[in-house]
């Protein structure tokens, strides 16, 4: 009986220590001077950082840090892997969380894999009625899984950081898809503080989706790709990608859902 409460304490003492390391090693890692290469390589890459503003460019480079440390890259296809995708990568990953108070950089994320351009899966494709048909061959940019895993295609990573203002970021798409696994499946609802926030989350994000739906369903133009009207998972990827590439239009078409946006990601892309 002593052996059983001596392993329970122990196993209690792990469960409470380990946050407080874990805290303390991103300390270290956010501390250290960011390295010159890797300044270079966002001023190559990621042009559009340059206009946050000072207290947003340094957290972030201090994020970029923890996550290149914590999370693995792998290359796909004969891809090498280098600090120029490490960091192109993780700069736009981390964009989506700034300014949170205990930021815990995708927790559930444990390799991000690369391949140079586009790649194939196969995909099990469920009729109406539910039954499983054969699969299908898709061609993707981007693919996030809950899993713990985020494929990328670098070729559209460069492209989609290379155009700032144009709604088209595979990184941020992906990775609002992380954000919105944490809480299991992906359904266009994240971790929110509370009933009241999401009752509020979903009328704003419902009526902005069916708005693109029937858009998408007339073929008319929209400020949000028609992929985001798929379901409301892809809406909020879409949303993301729109809120923080093309703000200004966001704002004036869509006050309500701009302003649920940085609620949820605490920054406002307006004032950069």
């Amino acid at each position: 009986m002593l052996i059983v409460t001596v392993l329970g304490l122990m196993l209690v003492a792990w469960f409470i220590g380990q946050p407080w390391l874990t805290e303390q090693r991103r300390r270290r890692w956010r501390a250290q001077p960011f390295p010159p290469a890797w300044r270079a390589i966002l001023k190559k890459r990621v042009p559009y950082l340059r206009a946050l503003p000072a207290d947003l460019q340094l957290q972030l480079k201090q994020h970029i840090q923890v996550f290149v440390a914590e999370k693995a890259f792998i290359g796909c296809a004969g891809l090498v892997i280098t600090d120029e995708i490490r960091i192109t990568i993780a700069a736009q990953a981390c964009l989506l969380i700034l300014n949170r108070p205990h930021t815990d950089y995708y927790p559930e994320l444990r390799q991000i894999l690369v391949y140079p351009g586009a790649f194939i899966v196969d995909k099990v494709h469920t009729d109406e009625t539910g039954v499983l048909q054969d699969h299908q061959r898709q061609v993707l940019s981007g693919e996030s899984w809950s899993q713990g895993q985020v494929i990328l295609s670098w070729q559209d990573t460069v492209e989609g950081a290379a155009i700032p203002d144009d709604a088209n970021n595979v990184v941020i798409h992906e990775f609002a898809h992380q954000l919105d696994q944490e809480t299991g499946l992906a359904n266009g609802a994240p971790n929110l503080p509370g009933p009241a926030r999401y009752r509020r989350w979903s009328r704003v994000m419902h009526e902005a989706f069916e708005e693109l739906q029937n858009q998408a369903d007339r073929g008319e133009a929209s400020l949000f790709d028609h992929y985001g009207a798929t379901n409301p998972a892809e809406f909020f990827a879409v949303a993301s990608e729109t809120f923080f590439e093309r703000p200004h239009p966001l704002a004036e078409q869509h006050p309500t859902l701009y302003h649920e946006l940085c609620d949820f990601y605490r920054v406002n892309p307006l004032s950069w």
